[in-house]
């Protein structure tokens, strides 16, 4: 297999977190795949390619191998492209982990002696809520189409994008949800919970956004109606949930304190990833907790 073979291979695996590296060496007539760093085998079926008629037989000289030499986790990607592989793999004692919309994830845990060591996918689906409060002490409030209380009003929101950060997706909610442009102040709560959607968890983050635009233009598609509320006027609304009420609490004690939970940009040393640390911060003397957010995320020191 030639260099170039080799590390196409090698960026084909899901380098999520593992480094992988390529297989040494693999007999004739088997996966070559790639290894990780738990002693793991990852094949990708868009870089290793098997016709369906071969494919029992290499899995099998491929599960030989791999148990000779004592490897832990064998995984398959398969792209639907190489969907004839599952029924073959299923056979084989490979069990489905995770799937996209182009591929499926299977596993086989390979030694006898000890229990599967296989780390679970996704289990909790992250949404954000915006508290967006005007200088008028007014909070921006939707309605939405398929509230499942009629009527009621709710802080704009939804789920979180892949690859996106939770400051993002909340401006994003807001501008698509209402129109109305805003900055990033401050965490207010979260909210976790069980028995969501696809029987996954639930995590809710509520930050505190300053509005930088005023007229308001709703989405149809999703939002029945949309206006700025009185604070107080929220507060006591019998159509607003009373987890929703203490969101606003919150916010006005975090204002009270000079308080706010601010975001900052770090760098992991070794992984070389960037993460968003959420911490505490006290608003400077003389200052309260909108003179000193920040319109975007403060950068600090690498400090992991």
């Amino acid at each position: 297999m030639s260099e170039q073979t080799e590390t196409n291979i090698v960026k084909g695996a899901d380098s999520w977190f593992n480094k992988y590296s390529a297989v040494e060496s693999s007999p004739e007539g088997t996966f070559k795949g790639v290894k990780d760093r738990f002693n793991g085998i990852t094949v990708d079926s868009s870089m290793e390619t098997c016709s369906p008629d071969s494919f029992p037989t290499v899995l099998k000289r491929s599960l030989d191998h791999w148990i000779q030499g004592k490897h832990r986790g064998i995984w398959f990607k398969v792209h639907l492209s190489a969907a004839s592989w599952i029924p073959e793999l299923v056979n084989n004692g490979f069990q489905f982990h995770h799937a996209k919309n182009t591929f499926v994830m299977l596993y086989r845990w390979l030694p006898t002696d000890e229990s599967a060591n296989i780390p679970p996918y996704s289990h909790t689906m992250v949404g954000v809520g915006a508290l967006v409060v005007n200088d008028r002490n007014q909070v921006l409030v939707v309605s939405e189409n398929n509230a499942l209380i009629v009527g009621s009003w709710k802080l704009p929101g939804g789920y979180v994008e892949p690859n996106e950060n939770f400051i993002d997706a909340a401006i994003r909610e807001v501008a698509e949800e209402t129109n109305i442009r805003t900055q990033f102040e401050s965490v207010i709560s979260i909210r976790h919970a069980h028995g969501a959607g696809f029987g996954c968890s639930d995590l809710y983050i509520v930050m505190a956004l300053k509005p930088l635009s005023a007229e308001i233009t709703k989405c149809n598609r999703e939002i029945a109606k949309c206006e700025w509320m009185d604070v107080t006027e929220y507060l006591n609304h019998p159509k607003v949930h009373e987890t929703n009420r203490n969101f606003v609490r919150t916010y006005l004690e975090y204002k009270r304190l000079g308080l706010r939970i601010d975001c900052t940009e770090e760098m992991h040393q070794v992984l070389r990833k960037r993460y968003n640390i959420y911490s505490i911060a006290k608003a400077p003397e003389g200052g309260n907790a909108d003179s000193a957010a920040s319109s975007n995320i403060t950068t600090s020191p690498f400090k992991l």
